[in-house]
């Protein structure tokens, strides 16, 4: 996996980025500070533009995010209630969590997909929700004519877009000027150390859900 992700960001590019930062929030162990951080080391390399690498990065993203958000809205708050009843337990959530957030994006939708953007363990996961809970819905709701559906449209997944993309530059940047910074100081000699490193992230990742998965108890 490992061997892959550095072979992928050096072979394709800024299309490698992309390509990575969309698996990254459909596929959540592979981690965009990963991701986002060799490319960073690969601008302080010479071998990439920051600009660039922050545009498909962040585009990347917020495709990425998109797509759960897509099927969040698709599925429908009735629907998700079996689905949590019965596979709640491998997202360690349960049905009054579930209630909670429909009260939060009701309130606080665009702040709470903004915020969560820079949680590591939310980042990906706040976008089935914010589908779900249709973020932004209740103001053009009743409008059935064709300017009351683009401006749901606009109202809904505009703003989930925009806030994303807003929230995603901010860690983009983050990470990748810190790997900018070890690219500067290290440089080609970084490399070696970058196979062993992405395996500890994955590891390292591998435990902490498999931690919370054991010792998750319901409240109900």
């Amino acid at each position: 996996m490992t061997d892959w992700v550095l072979n992928l960001i050096d072979a394709g590019g800024y299309w490698g980025i992309f390509a990575l930062m969309i698996l990254e929030n459909v596929f959540p162990p592979i981690p965009s500070e990963l991701i986002m951080g060799i490319g960073g080391i690969r601008v302080g390399q010479g071998r990439m533009a920051m600009e660039w690498l922050l545009v498909a990065g962040t585009l990347g993203t917020t495709v990425g995010n998109y797509f759960w958000y897509l099927v969040g809205h698709i599925l429908g708050f009735a629907r998700l209630k079996p689905l949590v009843d019965r596979y709640g337990r491998w997202a360690t959530l349960e049905w009054r969590d579930v209630e909670a957030l429909d009260h939060i994006f009701g309130k606080y939708g665009q702040i709470v997909v903004f915020v969560f953007r820079f949680l590591p363990a939310f980042r990906t996961m706040i976008s089935l929700p914010a589908g779900l809970f249709r973020m932004g819905h209740v103001k053009f709701q009743a409008r059935t004519d064709v300017k009351g559906k683009i401006l749901h449209i606009l109202n809904t997944h505009g703003r989930f877009l925009a806030f994303t993309a807003a929230g995603a530059l901010i860690w983009n940047i983050i990470l990748a000027y810190a790997g900018y910074f070890l690219g500067q100081q290290f440089n080609e000699e970084i490399d070696k150390y970058l196979g062993p490193a992405a395996t500890v992230c994955f590891v390292g990742i591998a435990i902490l859900y498999l931690y919370r998965l054991i010792t998750w108890k319901p409240r109900g």
